[in-house]
């Protein structure tokens, strides 16, 4: 089996434990169970990738947003064990197909990169200096 065929990349939202995983294997910042439970069915899309051998789900990312003017692609996240695979281009291929499909004429869509150059060959830009991103976090 080669390698491209040892991973299925399928569209669905991952579970509450695969996401909980997922971004604690990925060393994003975890999440309060309560808030995974309420916040994944409310995605506009979602995509994961499965390991086809063990079965097991070994990277995420979805699109979040109001279904019109305003769509973010977050939780992008791949098991550390299955990273340099070329996984990561093919879940963002998936969420742009959405995108294209789904999004209409001059609906904004924005992330916030965790990783240098990748999202760059997708056609994204970093919005300095015209707009600052900002955050905040509830305790």
């Amino acid at each position: 089996m080669d390698q491209s065929d040892e991973y299925a990349v399928v569209e669905r939202l991952p579970t509450v434990e695969e996401f909980i995983s997922l971004r604690a294997a990925a060393g994003l910042t975890p999440r309060s169970r309560e808030g995974v439970e309420r916040g994944l069915p409310n995605s506009l899309f979602g995509v994961v990738v499965r390991h086809r051998p063990s079965g097991e789900t070994v990277g995420m990312g979805r699109v979040v947003g109001d279904g019109g003017t305003v769509y973010q692609i977050t939780d992008m996240a791949l098991h550390p064990d299955h990273q340099r695979r070329g996984l990561g281009t093919r879940v963002m291929e998936a969420i742009l197909a959405y995108l294209d499909r789904e999004a209409p004429s001059r609906a904004y869509v924005d992330l916030f990169a965790d990783v240098e150059g990748f999202y760059e060959r997708f056609g994204f830009e970093e919005t300095r200096p015209d707009s600052r991103g900002m955050y905040c976090r509830m305790p």
